[in-house]
């Protein structure tokens, strides 16, 4: 059974459940850009480059808690696929030291390449039936910015955490940060290539913080 306490501290609303599970939750908001009315269908995002700011159509954000923390011990691999000319997904956050696979699963062929600081890359034209798939392990935190040389509308953003924990938004800028540790953090939104947002916040076992990043 749990007790639940409430209580305002700073404009943050906190429920602190008390229970054996060291296991803390930060859900919220986070104020996005406006945009044109775009219909995302299986996370068909766009990503547009102007003025040197690169951002994702339709804005979502990428939540995540900023800190040091271990890498995991397990092997992780993530996947962008390329498929009806579309990088699939558009936006992948992932800690560092991560492998993603590239798979082709168009009827044509694609090349992927980076030129960001963390990471530069060219994998080479290569078609659907190529074995093996092509991967690259970022080891480096930051952004990088995919592209293809022979489709130069492909465009995907690749973002680099040092933190395990972290999640993508919705649309409407909701999100859920859940199995975290205790402690002291900073919690950032990443926006675009030139926004982030951030509130210092103290994570307690069991807690249930409401945080709004304007």
């Amino acid at each position: 059974m749990r007790i639940l306490n409430h209580f305002l501290a700073g404009g943050i609303s906190v429920v602190i459940a008390h229970s054996c599970l060291a296991d803390a939750t930060i859900e919220g908001n986070v104020a996005l850009p406006k945009s044109r009315t775009t219909t995302v269908v299986v996370k068909r995002y766009e990503i547009v480059s102007k003025g040197g700011i690169v951002s994702v159509i339709p804005p979502v954000a990428v939540v995540y808690l900023d800190g040091t923390f271990p890498r995991s011990m397990s092997p992780v691999t993530k996947e962008i696929a390329q498929k009806n000319l579309t990088f699939i997904p558009a936006l992948l956050p992932i800690q560092v030291g991560t492998t993603v696979a590239f798979p082709n699963e168009d009827t044509v062929y694609h090349n992927i390449f980076s030129y960001s600081a963390p990471k530069r890359f060219d994998l080479g034209r290569y078609g659907p039936q190529d074995r093996p798939i092509p991967t690259q392990v970022f080891d480096k935190p930051g952004l990088v910015t995919l592209r293809c040389d022979i489709h130069e509308h492909m465009r995907a953003i690749i973002l680099v955490l040092q933190t395990p924990y972290f999640v993508t938004s919705d649309t409407h800028g909701h999100f859920k940060l859940s199995g975290l540790p205790a402690g002291h953090y900073t919690l950032k939104a990443w926006i675009n290539s030139n926004s982030t947002s951030e509130r210092s916040v103290d994570v307690e076992d069991g807690s249930i913080l409401h945080i709004d990043l304007p």
